[in-house]
């Protein structure tokens, strides 16, 4: 009898591997859009959200596949919001002109702040009786996301401090997931994302004394 596992020809085997190589072949697309959406955005590039709009429909399939129910279900959202944020970059400021970095307005943010910790809860028990991956971590994750996302959209730069810490949360439960390569995306986007509000912070100063 030979000593290699039975496992080694099973058609379920095949299979899996079969799926985890597309699963991969996602996620470096995903990678890779994912990166020069960032990149575009600290530019203040308008081109960042079709980019983007890429990414978050290529992120969807993966997250799905790895039950991460909260992050699949946020790329959708994300969809709409590339969308918003496309057009309101172009046409939300005055005179229907494009917009220029400013900060968020203090009610705002603490309107963001309580509907988000609200969000996070609500999605952190829906998941966990959905039976997903880490629900409460995936909900926080996901409500405070959409919430820098949201300012994102209207280039208040409070947006890089949300994604500072979101991002750190990705790396680390994307990795338990072993979802290696998306961690390290995440890791990537969090230097990305002090780059981004360094970058901001330099345009908003020049704009202020133009």
């Amino acid at each position: 009898m030979s000593n290699a596992p039975q496992s080694f020809h099973s058609p379920c085997g095949d299979v899996r591997r079969r799926r985890r190589r597309g699963v991969n072949s996602l996620e470096i697309a995903g990678v890779g859009f994912g990166i020069v959406a960032v990149w575009l955005t600290i530019r203040e590039n308008p081109w960042c959200w079709p980019v983007g709009l890429v990414n978050v429909l290529l992120f969807t399939a993966v997250f799905a596949q790895a039950r991460l129910y909260g992050s699949a279900g946020l790329q959708v959202v994300y969809a709409a919001l590339a969308i918003y944020g496309w057009y309101a970059w172009l046409h939300g400021g005055a005179n229907d002109g494009a917009l220029h970095v400013s900060r968020a307005p203090r009610r705002v943010l603490a309107g963001l702040l309580l509907v988000s910790t609200a969000v996070a809860l609500l999605l952190g028990v829906g998941l966990r009786v959905a039976g997903a991956a880490l629900p409460m971590v995936d909900g926080a994750a996901t409500s405070f996301s959409l919430a820098a996302q949201a300012l994102q959209t209207r280039k208040w730069i409070e947006n890089w401090l949300i994604w500072v810490v979101v991002d750190a949360v990705y790396v680390v439960m994307y990795a338990s997931q072993t979802l290696y390569l998306t961690a390290g995306l995440y890791a990537v986007f969090l230097v990305m994302a002090v780059i981004g509000w360094r970058a901001w912070t330099g345009s908003m100063t020049i704009a202020r004394a133009a």
